[in-house]
């Protein structure tokens, strides 16, 4: 694995961690704030077919709780790494979109992970 997909790998597990300890009260947070970056991203054109303008996003908003809101952070960094997975030009990309996607389905058990 290259740098970036192994920095990216270490990041995913830790959030995994996050959204796995969540309790009842900060899952439902969890979820808001997942849903709401989700629409963020989705509003936010690709740039000649690269996420960085989502992913920018994303990481301007997980500053924003990284220190206040674990999980809120949780779920915008989630998100800035599944858009960074949708490239689909990472090395060792589809082992990662595995355990974001498991992520994703704890987050919002009830309905089909969010990519």
């Amino acid at each position: 694995m290259d740098v970036e997909t192994t920095h990216l790998m270490d990041t995913l597990l830790f959030t995994l961690g996050v959204i796995k300890h969540a309790g009842d009260s900060d899952r439902r947070r969890l979820a808001d704030a997942y849903a709401e970056a989700q629409a963020t991203v989705a509003a936010i054109a690709l740039e000649s077919g690269s996420a960085r303008p989502r992913i920018v996003a994303c990481f301007a908003r997980f500053n924003m709780y990284k220190d206040t809101d674990h999980i809120l952070a949780a779920a915008w960094m989630l998100t800035a790494i599944q858009q960074r997975i949708g490239e689909r030009n990472l090395d060792g990309w589809p082992a990662l979109k595995v355990i974001a996607d498991q992520a994703a389905s704890l987050i919002l058990p009830d309905r089909k992970a969010m990519h």
